[in-house]
Protein backbone atom coordinates (compact mmCIF):
# COMPACT_ATOMS: atom_id res chain seq x y z
CA UNK A 1 0.00 0.00 0.00
CA UNK A 2 1.19 3.19 -1.36
CA UNK A 3 1.63 6.02 1.52
CA UNK A 4 3.31 9.54 -0.52
CA UNK A 5 5.29 11.17 2.34
CA UNK A 6 3.48 14.10 4.33
CA UNK A 7 6.66 14.81 6.13
CA UNK A 8 7.74 15.76 2.83
CA UNK A 9 5.57 18.85 2.94
CA UNK A 10 7.19 21.84 4.51
CA UNK A 11 4.94 22.55 7.67
CA UNK A 12 2.80 25.75 7.98
CA UNK A 13 4.52 28.40 9.97
CA UNK A 14 3.45 31.82 8.64
CA UNK A 15 0.62 33.03 10.68
CA UNK A 16 -0.24 35.89 7.68
CA UNK A 17 -0.47 33.15 5.22
CA UNK A 18 -3.44 33.11 3.39
CA UNK A 19 -5.80 29.91 3.56
CA UNK A 20 -8.58 29.20 1.28
CA UNK A 21 -11.49 26.24 2.85
CA UNK A 22 -13.51 24.94 0.72
CA UNK A 23 -16.83 23.50 1.71
CA UNK A 24 -18.36 24.36 5.05
CA UNK A 25 -19.63 21.40 6.65
CA UNK A 26 -17.67 19.17 9.46
CA UNK A 27 -14.18 19.46 8.48
CA UNK A 28 -14.41 22.53 6.63
CA UNK A 29 -15.75 24.58 9.69
CA UNK A 30 -13.33 22.93 12.41
CA UNK A 31 -10.83 23.30 10.29
CA UNK A 32 -11.25 26.55 10.58
CA UNK A 33 -12.39 27.34 14.13
CA UNK A 34 -8.51 25.64 14.75
CA UNK A 35 -6.72 27.69 12.55
CA UNK A 36 -8.12 30.74 13.82
CA UNK A 37 -7.48 29.45 17.40
CA UNK A 38 -3.79 29.33 16.22
CA UNK A 39 -3.07 32.89 15.27
CA UNK A 40 -4.11 32.47 11.53
CA UNK A 41 -5.47 35.35 10.69
CA UNK A 42 -6.35 35.09 6.89
CA UNK A 43 -8.90 31.91 6.53
CA UNK A 44 -11.45 32.07 4.36
CA UNK A 45 -14.40 29.26 3.89
CA UNK A 46 -15.68 28.88 0.35
CA UNK A 47 -19.09 27.13 0.30
CA UNK A 48 -22.19 27.35 -2.79
CA UNK A 49 -24.47 27.15 0.30
CA UNK A 50 -25.43 30.71 1.46
CA UNK A 51 -26.03 29.06 4.94
CA UNK A 52 -26.29 32.46 6.74
CA UNK A 53 -29.42 32.13 5.42
CA UNK A 54 -30.63 28.50 4.87
CA UNK A 55 -28.71 28.01 8.68
CA UNK A 56 -27.79 24.21 7.63
CA UNK A 57 -31.69 23.00 7.06
CA UNK A 58 -32.07 20.33 4.75
CA UNK A 59 -35.63 21.83 4.63
CA UNK A 60 -34.23 25.22 3.60
CA UNK A 61 -32.09 23.97 0.53
CA UNK A 62 -28.95 22.56 2.13
CA UNK A 63 -28.24 18.73 1.04
CA UNK A 64 -24.90 18.43 2.33
CA UNK A 65 -24.19 15.40 4.72
CA UNK A 66 -23.42 18.05 7.56
CA UNK A 67 -26.81 19.91 7.01
CA UNK A 68 -29.09 17.48 8.37
CA UNK A 69 -31.35 17.43 11.91
CA UNK A 70 -29.20 15.00 13.86
CA UNK A 71 -26.17 12.78 13.69
CA UNK A 72 -25.09 9.81 15.98
CA UNK A 73 -22.82 10.08 18.94
CA UNK A 74 -20.82 7.39 20.56
CA UNK A 75 -17.61 6.20 22.11
CA UNK A 76 -17.93 2.82 20.50
CA UNK A 77 -15.44 1.54 18.54
CA UNK A 78 -14.87 -2.22 19.44
CA UNK A 79 -10.95 -2.74 18.68
CA UNK A 80 -9.94 0.67 17.26
CA UNK A 81 -9.46 2.41 20.47
CA UNK A 82 -7.52 5.43 18.64
CA UNK A 83 -11.43 6.78 17.37
CA UNK A 84 -12.57 5.97 20.91
CA UNK A 85 -10.12 7.88 22.40
CA UNK A 86 -11.28 10.79 19.90
CA UNK A 87 -14.66 10.48 20.68
CA UNK A 88 -13.92 10.65 24.14
CA UNK A 89 -12.21 14.30 23.49
CA UNK A 90 -14.79 14.92 21.03
CA UNK A 91 -17.01 14.66 24.49
CA UNK A 92 -15.87 17.00 26.75
CA UNK A 93 -15.84 19.22 23.25
CA UNK A 94 -19.35 18.74 22.99
CA UNK A 95 -20.25 19.55 26.49
CA UNK A 96 -17.75 22.62 26.56
CA UNK A 97 -19.95 24.15 23.24
CA UNK A 98 -23.39 23.36 25.47
CA UNK A 99 -21.66 25.25 28.26
CA UNK A 100 -20.55 28.07 25.41
CA UNK A 101 -24.42 28.69 24.34
CA UNK A 102 -25.66 28.34 28.54
CA UNK A 103 -23.49 31.35 29.12
CA UNK A 104 -25.35 32.74 25.99
CA UNK A 105 -22.23 32.72 23.44
CA UNK A 106 -25.29 31.94 20.35
CA UNK A 107 -25.95 33.21 17.23
CA UNK A 108 -28.80 35.69 16.33
CA UNK A 109 -31.75 32.65 16.57
CA UNK A 110 -30.25 30.78 19.04
CA UNK A 111 -30.70 31.27 22.88
CA UNK A 112 -29.07 30.27 25.70
CA UNK A 113 -31.65 26.85 25.91
CA UNK A 114 -30.24 25.88 22.92
CA UNK A 115 -28.21 22.39 23.14
CA UNK A 116 -25.76 21.28 19.79
CA UNK A 117 -25.44 17.64 22.06
CA UNK A 118 -27.99 15.43 23.95
CA UNK A 119 -26.36 12.59 26.27
CA UNK A 120 -29.12 10.38 25.86
CA UNK A 121 -27.29 7.74 25.31
CA UNK A 122 -27.04 5.50 22.09
CA UNK A 123 -27.86 1.84 21.71
CA UNK A 124 -26.47 -0.60 19.84
CA UNK A 125 -29.08 -3.39 19.30
CA UNK A 126 -28.35 -6.91 17.38
CA UNK A 127 -31.01 -10.21 16.63
CA UNK A 128 -27.99 -12.18 17.75
CA UNK A 129 -28.51 -14.27 20.70
CA UNK A 130 -25.08 -12.99 21.84
CA UNK A 131 -23.20 -9.74 21.55
CA UNK A 132 -20.83 -9.61 18.43
CA UNK A 133 -17.40 -9.10 18.86
CA UNK A 134 -17.27 -5.23 18.00
CA UNK A 135 -19.55 -4.69 21.22
CA UNK A 136 -17.44 -6.76 23.89
CA UNK A 137 -14.45 -5.29 22.62
CA UNK A 138 -16.26 -1.52 23.19
CA UNK A 139 -16.89 -3.09 26.87
CA UNK A 140 -13.65 -4.62 27.13
CA UNK A 141 -11.83 -1.18 25.72
CA UNK A 142 -14.04 1.41 27.40
CA UNK A 143 -13.51 -0.35 30.54
CA UNK A 144 -9.58 -0.21 29.92
CA UNK A 145 -9.07 3.23 29.66
CA UNK A 146 -11.09 4.19 32.85
CA UNK A 147 -14.80 4.17 31.43
CA UNK A 148 -15.68 0.90 33.74
CA UNK A 149 -19.53 1.55 33.86
CA UNK A 150 -20.21 3.43 30.22
CA UNK A 151 -21.24 0.58 28.53
CA UNK A 152 -24.10 -1.37 29.81
CA UNK A 153 -25.50 -4.30 28.66
CA UNK A 154 -29.27 -4.74 28.58
CA UNK A 155 -29.31 -8.07 29.98
CA UNK A 156 -27.99 -7.63 32.74
CA UNK A 157 -29.71 -6.37 36.17
CA UNK A 158 -26.61 -4.47 37.22
CA UNK A 159 -26.13 -2.81 34.04
CA UNK A 160 -29.90 -1.80 33.78
CA UNK A 161 -29.60 -0.38 37.90
CA UNK A 162 -26.45 1.69 36.76
CA UNK A 163 -28.53 3.12 33.64
CA UNK A 164 -31.87 3.94 36.02
CA UNK A 165 -29.44 5.80 38.53
CA UNK A 166 -28.06 7.60 35.67
CA UNK A 167 -31.64 8.67 34.42
CA UNK A 168 -30.82 6.50 31.15
CA UNK A 169 -33.19 3.98 32.00
CA UNK A 170 -35.59 4.64 29.10
CA UNK A 171 -32.27 3.68 27.23
CA UNK A 172 -32.10 0.43 27.92
CA UNK A 173 -35.60 -0.84 26.12
CA UNK A 174 -36.71 1.85 24.44
CA UNK A 175 -38.34 0.21 22.11
CA UNK A 176 -40.72 -2.20 24.63
CA UNK A 177 -39.45 -5.17 23.44
CA UNK A 178 -39.75 -7.19 27.10
CA UNK A 179 -42.88 -5.98 27.67
CA UNK A 180 -44.37 -7.48 23.88
CA UNK A 181 -42.61 -10.66 24.91
CA UNK A 182 -39.56 -10.09 22.25
CA UNK A 183 -36.13 -10.79 22.39
CA UNK A 184 -33.96 -7.66 22.90
CA UNK A 185 -30.13 -7.65 23.17
CA UNK A 186 -27.77 -4.70 23.08
CA UNK A 187 -25.03 -2.33 24.20
CA UNK A 188 -26.44 1.10 26.17
CA UNK A 189 -23.39 3.76 25.28
CA UNK A 190 -24.05 6.21 28.61
CA UNK A 191 -21.43 8.42 26.57
CA UNK A 192 -23.52 8.93 23.62
CA UNK A 193 -26.42 10.52 22.06
CA UNK A 194 -27.65 12.62 19.39
CA UNK A 195 -26.18 15.75 17.65
CA UNK A 196 -28.33 18.34 16.12
CA UNK A 197 -26.42 18.89 12.80
CA UNK A 198 -27.71 21.74 11.66
CA UNK A 199 -28.02 23.87 14.89
CA UNK A 200 -24.25 22.62 15.44
CA UNK A 201 -22.92 23.64 12.13
CA UNK A 202 -24.60 27.21 12.32
CA UNK A 203 -22.90 27.37 16.08
CA UNK A 204 -19.66 26.14 14.75
CA UNK A 205 -19.79 28.82 11.60
CA UNK A 206 -20.32 31.48 14.14
CA UNK A 207 -17.46 30.33 16.56
CA UNK A 208 -15.45 30.55 13.10
CA UNK A 209 -16.97 34.21 12.50
CA UNK A 210 -16.10 35.34 16.00
CA UNK A 211 -12.32 34.38 15.59
CA UNK A 212 -12.27 36.16 12.48
CA UNK A 213 -12.66 33.71 10.02
CA UNK A 214 -13.74 35.21 6.21
CA UNK A 215 -16.69 33.34 4.47
CA UNK A 216 -17.70 33.44 1.03
CA UNK A 217 -21.01 31.75 0.66
CA UNK A 218 -23.43 31.62 -2.84
CA UNK A 219 -24.10 29.55 -5.43
CA UNK A 220 -22.24 31.93 -7.84
CA UNK A 221 -19.91 33.85 -5.16
CA UNK A 222 -18.38 30.60 -3.08
CA UNK A 223 -18.99 27.91 -5.39
CA UNK A 224 -15.77 26.12 -6.71
CA UNK A 225 -14.90 26.25 -10.25
CA UNK A 226 -11.50 25.56 -10.39
CA UNK A 227 -7.97 25.77 -9.58
CA UNK A 228 -5.41 28.89 -9.99
CA UNK A 229 -2.00 27.33 -11.15
CA UNK A 230 1.32 29.00 -11.71
CA UNK A 231 4.41 27.46 -12.17
CA UNK A 232 2.98 24.23 -11.96
CA UNK A 233 1.73 24.67 -8.45
CA UNK A 234 -2.26 25.64 -7.30
CA UNK A 235 -2.24 29.21 -5.54
CA UNK A 236 -5.88 29.48 -5.00
CA UNK A 237 -9.31 29.06 -6.86
CA UNK A 238 -11.57 30.42 -9.25
CA UNK A 239 -15.28 30.55 -8.12
CA UNK A 240 -18.10 30.56 -10.35
CA UNK A 241 -19.06 34.35 -10.55
CA UNK A 242 -15.10 34.20 -12.07
CA UNK A 243 -13.02 35.52 -9.24
CA UNK A 244 -9.63 34.22 -8.20
CA UNK A 245 -8.85 33.47 -4.94
CA UNK A 246 -5.47 33.39 -4.15
CA UNK A 247 -4.13 31.39 -1.05
CA UNK A 248 -1.03 30.08 0.56
CA UNK A 249 -2.98 27.15 1.13
CA UNK A 250 -5.87 25.31 -0.02
CA UNK A 251 -8.24 22.74 2.03
CA UNK A 252 -10.64 21.32 -0.79
CA UNK A 253 -13.56 19.74 2.59
CA UNK A 254 -16.36 19.19 0.08
CA UNK A 255 -18.01 16.05 1.50
CA UNK A 256 -19.75 13.87 -1.24
CA UNK A 257 -18.86 16.71 -3.82
CA UNK A 258 -14.58 16.02 -3.00
CA UNK A 259 -13.45 12.83 -5.48
CA UNK A 260 -15.12 14.87 -8.40
CA UNK A 261 -12.90 18.01 -7.45
CA UNK A 262 -9.92 16.04 -7.14
CA UNK A 263 -9.52 13.01 -9.54
CA UNK A 264 -6.39 11.76 -7.59
CA UNK A 265 -8.73 10.51 -4.81
CA UNK A 266 -9.95 7.54 -6.64
CA UNK A 267 -7.58 4.62 -5.19
CA UNK A 268 -8.98 6.36 -2.11
CA UNK A 269 -12.59 6.78 -2.06
CA UNK A 270 -15.30 7.50 -3.74
CA UNK A 271 -19.01 9.81 -2.97
CA UNK A 272 -21.88 6.99 -1.76
CA UNK A 273 -25.26 7.58 -0.51
CA UNK A 274 -27.15 6.69 2.59
CA UNK A 275 -30.97 6.33 2.66
CA UNK A 276 -32.89 8.38 4.93
CA UNK A 277 -36.95 8.33 5.82
CA UNK A 278 -38.30 10.77 7.96
CA UNK A 279 -41.59 10.82 9.74
CA UNK A 280 -43.56 13.19 11.16
CA UNK A 281 -45.18 12.31 14.64
CA UNK A 282 -48.63 13.48 16.14
CA UNK A 283 -47.88 15.09 19.39
CA UNK A 284 -48.70 12.05 21.89
CA UNK A 285 -46.23 10.31 20.10
CA UNK A 286 -43.35 13.30 19.56
CA UNK A 287 -43.53 13.50 23.47
CA UNK A 288 -43.30 9.94 24.00
CA UNK A 289 -40.06 9.32 21.58
CA UNK A 290 -38.41 12.71 22.19
CA UNK A 291 -34.80 12.50 23.69
CA UNK A 292 -36.15 12.78 27.26
CA UNK A 293 -37.68 9.20 26.22
CA UNK A 294 -35.57 8.02 24.01
CA UNK A 295 -31.95 7.15 22.60
CA UNK A 296 -30.22 7.48 19.00
CA UNK A 297 -29.83 3.79 18.19
CA UNK A 298 -28.22 1.42 15.84
CA UNK A 299 -29.20 -1.52 14.46
CA UNK A 300 -27.42 -4.74 13.05
CA UNK A 301 -24.68 -1.68 11.73
CA UNK A 302 -22.31 -4.52 10.29
CA UNK A 303 -24.81 -7.13 9.12
CA UNK A 304 -24.56 -6.26 5.45
CA UNK A 305 -27.87 -5.21 3.21
CA UNK A 306 -30.34 -6.43 5.68
CA UNK A 307 -28.94 -4.53 8.43
CA UNK A 308 -27.08 -0.88 9.10
CA UNK A 309 -29.72 0.52 10.59
CA UNK A 310 -30.09 3.81 12.87
CA UNK A 311 -32.48 6.24 14.43
CA UNK A 312 -32.87 8.91 16.61
CA UNK A 313 -35.41 10.35 18.83
CA UNK A 314 -37.85 12.71 17.72
CA UNK A 315 -37.15 16.62 17.16
CA UNK A 316 -38.85 19.22 18.98
CA UNK A 317 -41.18 19.95 16.10
CA UNK A 318 -41.63 16.24 16.01
CA UNK A 319 -39.69 14.56 13.33
CA UNK A 320 -38.28 10.80 13.58
CA UNK A 321 -35.86 9.92 11.16
CA UNK A 322 -34.57 6.54 10.29
CA UNK A 323 -31.45 5.76 8.48
CA UNK A 324 -29.90 2.83 6.00
CA UNK A 325 -26.10 2.25 4.89
CA UNK A 326 -26.60 -1.83 4.85
CA UNK A 327 -25.91 -0.96 1.17
CA UNK A 328 -24.60 2.33 -0.23
CA UNK A 329 -25.86 3.59 -3.40
CA UNK A 330 -23.44 5.28 -6.04
CA UNK A 331 -24.69 7.93 -8.89
CA UNK A 332 -21.90 7.48 -11.56
CA UNK A 333 -21.03 9.71 -14.48
CA UNK A 334 -18.66 9.62 -16.77
CA UNK A 335 -16.21 13.06 -16.66
CA UNK A 336 -14.23 15.33 -18.32
CA UNK A 337 -10.68 12.32 -18.22
CA UNK A 338 -13.44 9.95 -19.64
CA UNK A 339 -13.48 8.12 -15.56
CA UNK A 340 -17.03 7.52 -13.89
CA UNK A 341 -17.01 8.89 -10.56
CA UNK A 342 -20.41 8.98 -8.22
CA UNK A 343 -21.44 12.51 -7.97
CA UNK A 344 -24.21 13.66 -5.62
CA UNK A 345 -27.61 14.27 -7.11
CA UNK A 346 -30.07 15.07 -4.65
CA UNK A 347 -33.73 17.15 -4.75
CA UNK A 348 -31.76 20.15 -5.12
CA UNK A 349 -29.50 19.21 -8.25
CA UNK A 350 -29.73 21.27 -10.60
CA UNK A 351 -30.61 19.38 -13.73
CA UNK A 352 -30.96 16.04 -12.76
CA UNK A 353 -33.59 15.68 -9.47
CA UNK A 354 -34.20 12.85 -7.51
CA UNK A 355 -37.39 13.69 -5.37
CA UNK A 356 -38.79 11.60 -2.82
CA UNK A 357 -36.86 9.04 -4.19
CA UNK A 358 -34.37 6.22 -2.44
CA UNK A 359 -34.05 2.71 -3.49
CA UNK A 360 -37.06 0.22 -2.69
CA UNK A 361 -34.71 -2.00 -1.02
CA UNK A 362 -33.52 0.17 1.66
CA UNK A 363 -36.58 1.19 1.62
CA UNK A 364 -38.21 -2.43 2.84
CA UNK A 365 -35.90 -3.03 5.36
CA UNK A 366 -36.65 0.61 7.41
CA UNK A 367 -40.21 -0.29 7.28
CA UNK A 368 -39.40 -3.81 8.47
CA UNK A 369 -37.65 -2.70 11.46
CA UNK A 370 -40.82 -0.08 11.97
CA UNK A 371 -43.20 -3.05 11.94
CA UNK A 372 -41.18 -5.13 14.07
CA UNK A 373 -39.95 -2.58 16.72
CA UNK A 374 -41.68 0.67 16.29
CA UNK A 375 -45.42 -0.65 15.83
CA UNK A 376 -47.17 2.05 17.57
CA UNK A 377 -46.34 4.82 14.80
CA UNK A 378 -48.35 2.74 11.75
CA UNK A 379 -51.10 1.96 14.15
CA UNK A 380 -51.49 5.31 15.23
CA UNK A 381 -51.29 6.56 11.50
CA UNK A 382 -48.24 7.15 10.95
CA UNK A 383 -46.85 7.01 7.70
CA UNK A 384 -43.44 8.27 5.75
CA UNK A 385 -43.37 11.77 5.11
CA UNK A 386 -40.06 12.11 3.36
CA UNK A 387 -36.95 10.68 2.28
CA UNK A 388 -33.67 11.44 1.25
CA UNK A 389 -30.19 10.22 -0.15
CA UNK A 390 -27.56 11.41 1.84
CA UNK A 391 -24.13 11.62 0.35
CA UNK A 392 -21.26 10.91 2.38
CA UNK A 393 -18.00 10.11 1.05
CA UNK A 394 -16.68 6.44 1.76
CA UNK A 395 -12.63 5.03 2.33
CA UNK A 396 -12.18 1.32 1.32
CA UNK A 397 -10.80 1.45 4.90
CA UNK A 398 -13.25 3.65 6.39
CA UNK A 399 -10.54 6.16 7.83
CA UNK A 400 -10.90 9.91 6.75
CA UNK A 401 -8.18 11.37 4.43
CA UNK A 402 -6.53 13.90 6.10
CA UNK A 403 -3.60 14.91 3.93
CA UNK A 404 -1.12 16.86 1.44
CA UNK A 405 -2.85 15.87 -2.36
CA UNK A 406 0.45 13.72 -3.95
CA UNK A 407 2.43 16.29 -6.36
CA UNK A 408 0.40 19.39 -5.12
CA UNK A 409 2.11 20.66 -1.25
CA UNK A 410 -0.05 23.32 -1.18
CA UNK A 411 -3.18 21.65 -1.19
CA UNK A 412 -4.63 19.38 1.35
CA UNK A 413 -7.67 16.83 1.60
CA UNK A 414 -9.69 16.52 4.64
CA UNK A 415 -12.53 14.12 3.50
CA UNK A 416 -14.01 10.44 3.25
CA UNK A 417 -16.11 10.91 6.86
CA UNK A 418 -17.34 7.30 5.69
CA UNK A 419 -20.50 8.13 8.06
CA UNK A 420 -18.56 8.83 11.00
CA UNK A 421 -17.09 11.96 10.91
CA UNK A 422 -19.52 14.44 12.14
CA UNK A 423 -19.34 13.55 16.22
CA UNK A 424 -15.73 15.04 16.02
CA UNK A 425 -17.57 18.49 14.68
CA UNK A 426 -15.66 20.48 17.44
CA UNK A 427 -12.45 18.89 17.67
CA UNK A 428 -10.98 17.44 14.31
CA UNK A 429 -10.11 20.40 12.77
CA UNK A 430 -6.76 20.75 15.54
CA UNK A 431 -6.14 17.30 13.94
CA UNK A 432 -6.29 18.84 10.62
CA UNK A 433 -4.36 21.68 12.24
CA UNK A 434 -1.52 19.35 13.43
CA UNK A 435 -0.90 17.81 9.96
CA UNK A 436 -0.98 21.30 8.21
CA UNK A 437 1.97 22.42 10.82
CA UNK A 438 3.37 18.91 10.76
CA UNK A 439 3.14 18.01 14.30
CA UNK A 440 2.51 14.80 15.62
CA UNK A 441 2.47 13.04 12.27
CA UNK A 442 3.53 9.63 13.96
CA UNK A 443 0.29 9.39 15.73
CA UNK A 444 -1.52 6.14 14.35
CA UNK A 445 -4.98 8.24 13.59
CA UNK A 446 -2.44 10.78 11.41
CA UNK A 447 -1.12 7.39 9.84
CA UNK A 448 -4.30 5.99 9.34
CA UNK A 449 -5.65 9.30 7.13
CA UNK A 450 -2.82 9.67 5.17
CA UNK A 451 -2.88 9.08 1.40
CA UNK A 452 -2.85 5.42 0.38
CA UNK A 453 -4.00 3.49 -2.74
CA UNK A 454 -6.23 0.19 -2.70
CA UNK A 455 -4.44 -3.13 -1.54
CA UNK A 456 -4.43 -6.14 -3.25
CA UNK A 457 -5.64 -8.05 -0.09
CA UNK A 458 -9.05 -8.52 0.02
CA UNK A 459 -9.40 -9.02 2.90
CA UNK A 460 -8.15 -5.49 4.40
CA UNK A 461 -10.81 -4.08 1.97
CA UNK A 462 -14.04 -2.61 3.89
CA UNK A 463 -15.58 -0.53 1.13
CA UNK A 464 -15.80 -1.55 -2.59
CA UNK A 465 -14.87 1.55 -4.61
CA UNK A 466 -14.82 3.05 -8.44
CA UNK A 467 -17.51 -0.27 -9.43
CA UNK A 468 -19.01 2.18 -11.70
CA UNK A 469 -22.16 1.93 -13.83
CA UNK A 470 -22.23 -1.71 -13.94
CA UNK A 471 -22.01 -1.95 -10.40
CA UNK A 472 -24.84 -3.30 -8.23
CA UNK A 473 -25.01 -0.59 -6.14
CA UNK A 474 -25.72 2.04 -9.07
CA UNK A 475 -28.63 4.30 -8.76
CA UNK A 476 -29.11 3.40 -12.30
CA UNK A 477 -29.55 -0.28 -11.75
CA UNK A 478 -31.56 0.09 -8.81
CA UNK A 479 -35.67 0.50 -8.27
CA UNK A 480 -36.41 3.64 -6.69
CA UNK A 481 -39.33 4.28 -4.35
CA UNK A 482 -42.66 5.88 -5.34
CA UNK A 483 -45.14 7.92 -3.21
CA UNK A 484 -46.94 4.41 -2.47
CA UNK A 485 -44.02 2.93 -0.67
CA UNK A 486 -44.06 5.72 2.10
CA UNK A 487 -47.39 4.09 3.24
CA UNK A 488 -46.62 1.89 6.18
CA UNK A 489 -48.38 -1.23 7.18
CA UNK A 490 -50.20 -1.83 10.66
CA UNK A 491 -49.13 -5.20 12.47
CA UNK A 492 -50.72 -6.93 15.46
CA UNK A 493 -47.42 -6.33 16.94
CA UNK A 494 -48.35 -4.35 19.56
Amino acid sequence: MSRPSTQAVPPLQDKDVKINIVGAGVFGLSTAIHLAQRGYKRVTIFDKQPYHESRYSYFNGCDAASADMNKIFRSAYGGQTEYQSLSIEAFEAWNQWNAEIASGEVPPGMTKDDKVFVNNGNLSLTDKPSLPPFELATVRNMHEAGFPDSQLITYDPSHVKIATERGLGFAIDPFDRQKRGQEYLGVLDTTGGTTLADKACFFALYKAERLGVRTVFGPTLGAFESFLRADGEIVGIRTLDGKSHYSGRTIIACGGWTPTLLPELDSVCETTAGSVAIMKLPTDLARRYSAKNFPSWMYKMRDGAEGGLYGFPATSEGYMKIGYRGTKYTNPKVQKDGRERSVPVTRYTEAEQIVDQIPTQALAVIKQFIADFLPDLPANGVNIDMTRLCWYTDSWDNHFVIDHVPEHKNVLVASAGSGHAFKYLPNIGAWVADVLEGKGLDRQLIRSWQWRTRPDQEDRIINELMQGSAGRRSLKKTELSTPRHLKLRQTANL
